[in-house]
């Protein structure tokens, strides 16, 4: 069977061999006929709110919260729109902030390409830095357990926020968007780090898909509702990056409709689990490094038997990548089960353990194997096994688990969230 499998900007082609295999996509849902026409609907007759232009008034200083180069959200055009949508408004009064969370800076060509060159030169589009109090300002004490939480200070010292995000399932906060686009997007490093601690990224209900008892999720309510925010602006997308339905109003309302629709199109039942799962990372931008590619194989993992193995395919062009800890904790660390006793080890915190946790649980389940444009040491210093040839490497592990093996291939990778339907089970 010969699947194309998302993998960088282009794709590529697999050959699958054997007799029994299982290819889970996303229902696929086509984009909107005008996104335009829906963007208009939907922030003039948005959910649980006023429509938008009422919301903010000429002299307003608002901001705006966007999604960073590792996110497919196409703030090129839904930037435009929402500024056109708010005219009465002068464009120095806006400020666009990048959440990057604890990710490195964009560079003036990749805002460029976020937010499109006329954005870019017309208004003020600013990365958020973690790393840098001066930058921020304190918005809520610390206390239960939390340190004291900071914000950019342009989103601090706004009238008028608004948040603009994408929904679909997440490993840790069971979907994306809604508040996530503020906290982490625009907090502190402290206030990261509590909120990747090893506890709550390792609790039972931190998973895909799930909202309620999800602490995760709660959290980053929790601290992104500390200011008020005015106004949401989520959509869904397919795999060719259109917008298939937008989600505008009330933050919580607006996020959970979302996620009902993000469910109902992106989780597939399985009857049982998988001793070979093929996964990509979704593509570009997802796959452009060995971290942000751990989703892919944390989607795999939900469906893997135990000791079977996950082969993911991601393009890795941009390393592990060089900025943070996790290329060094990789390397610092003997096995999965030693990132796993550092981690929960009492006091420990670091930039990125949150990623090395999640890798290390799959490890511990499955054999994970890589093809990537990293060099075969570099994935073995993730633990991980490189693949020289896609075609031969897959043909080669049938033949030696048998014809009839059950495959399951992701070729979304993430857009797909498999989850074995216990109900099903013989």
């Amino acid at each position: 069977m010969k699947i194309h499998l998302q993998y960088g900007r282009d794709g590529l082609d697999v050959d699958v061999p054997g007799e029994n295999v299982t290819v889970l996509r996303p229902q696929f849902v086509p984009g909107l006929a005008d996104e335009h026409a829906g963007f208009v609907e939907a922030v003039r007759a948005p959910i649980g709110s006023g429509p938008l232009a009422e919301k903010i008034a000429a002299t307003d200083r608002v901001a705006v919260v966007i999604a960073d180069g590792t996110r497919a959200l196409p703030s090129d055009r839904l930037l435009p729109w929402l500024f056109a949508e708010l005219s009465h408004v002068p464009a120095e009064n806006f400020t666009v902030i990048v959440g990057t969370g604890t990710h490195r800076p964009n560079t003036p060509e990749e805002i460029a390409r976020i937010v499109g060159p006329e954005v870019a030169a017309r208004y003020r589009v600013v990365n958020h830095n973690a790393y840098d109090k001066a930058t921020m300002a304190e918005v809520r004490p610390a206390g239960d357990g939390a340190p004291a939480l900071w914000m950019n200070r342009a989103y601090v010292e706004a009238d008028r926020r608004i948040l603009i995000g994408f929904i679909e399932p997440h490993f840790m906060a069971g979907y994306s968007g809604g508040y996530k686009a503020v906290f982490p997007g625009v907090a502190d490093l402290a206030s990261i780090l509590h909120y990747h601690r090893a506890e709550m990224i390792g609790h039972p209900r931190s998973v895909w898909g799930l909202l309620d008892g999800n602490p995760t999720q709660a959290h980053i309510r929790r601290m992104g509702s500390a200011l008020p925010v005015d106004f949401l602006l989520n959509v869904t997308l397919n795999h060719q990056q259109q917008i298939t339905r937008f989600y505008c109003g009330d933050v919580i309302a607006s996020h959970e409709a979302g996620c009902v629709f993000a469910k109902e199109t992106a989780m597939v039942a399985c009857a049982g689990r998988y001793p070979l799962v093929i996964t990509s990372n979704s593509g570009y931008p997802l796959d452009q490094n060995l971290y942000q590619s751990v989703k892919g194989m944390c989607a795999a993992a939900e469906i893997v038997v135990a000791g079977g193995e996950i082969v993911t395919v991601a393009r890795c062009n941009d390393g592990f990548p060089s900025h943070g800890n996790f290329a060094a904790m990789l390397a610092e660390y003997t096995s999965a089960q030693a990132m796993l006793d550092a981690v929960y080890a009492p006091g420990f915190h670091k930039l990125d353990q949150w990623q090395i946790q999640k890798l290390a649980q799959v490890l511990l389940r499955a054999k994970v194997s890589l093809y990537s444009e990293l060099s075969p040491e570099q994935a073995r210093q993730a633990h991980l096994t490189p693949i020289g040839e896609l075609n031969a490497y897959i043909a080669q592990r049938v033949a030696e688990l048998g014809p009839d093996i059950p495959i399951a291939v992701l070729p979304e990778g993430p857009m797909t969230i498999p989850y074995v339907d216990e109900t099903r089970l013989a």
